[in-house]
């Protein structure tokens, strides 16, 4: 009964800051959601700090394994749209972390050490997929424009939702769609004819 007490209090609690934002919701909203006395909270959770810590192990239990790369066989452009599918779909179930992002970290040294790991991986992640296309002949590009792109695709999936935000799109979901299309996109003056026509229409599915 405690374990699914603490699961149901991190259900919610993730649900209400991705729909509030998380500097608007305290632990009393949180308590008062799941119809529990603070008390039982704090019996589960030290403070909503603590919370955050959990949710943030999902999170980075999800993004580990969207960031795996294909073993055994070269990397192809269905690969990278598989890998942004899940990285992008990862983002969006834990949009409040990117919404707040820098506030965050700074509050959390541990959290802004194991996202700096995330985005670590995620770079080497890029780079061996995209040094594959370049080995197979799908990419033309140099080592420095390898790392460049990597390093550009992973600007635009980190800060895309702030800058949708910004832009003024209302709808979430199409923001992370259209977010994947413009990571795409970042591939397209590399690629030979037949596979950017390819990747075309892989992402045309997101503009819909």
């Amino acid at each position: 009964m405690a374990r699914r007490t603490r699961e149901r209090i991190l259900e919610a609690s993730l649900a209400m800051f991705n729909e509030r934002g998380e500097p608007n919701v305290t632990t009393n909203h949180i308590a008062d959601e799941l119809d529990i006395s603070p008390g039982n909270l704090y019996y589960h959770f030290r403070n909503k700090e603590d919370i955050i810590e959990q949710l943030f192990v999902g999170f980075e239990q999800r993004m580990d394994a969207a960031l795996t790369v294909p073993e055994g066989r070269a990397p192809d452009l269905e690969d990278i749209w598989l890998q942004l599918h899940l990285v992008f779909e990862c983002i969006f179930d834990y949009r409040f972390l990117y919404r707040d992002l820098v506030d965050i970290l700074s509050r959390s040294r541990k959290l802004r050490m194991h996202f700096t790991r995330i985005l670590k991986r995620a770079q080497e992640s890029a780079e061996t997929v995209l040094r594959g296309l370049v080995a197979e002949g799908i990419m033309r590009a140099s080592p420095a424009e390898v790392e460049a792109t990597a390093t550009n695709i992973l600007l635009a999936a980190t800060f895309w939702l702030d800058f949708a935000s910004v832009r003024g799109d209302r709808d979430e979901n199409q923001a992370i769609r259209r977010g994947i299309f413009q990571v795409m996109m970042l591939l397209a003056p590399f690629l030979r004819d037949a596979e950017r026509l390819h990747l075309n229409t892989l992402s045309q599915a997101y503009l819909r």
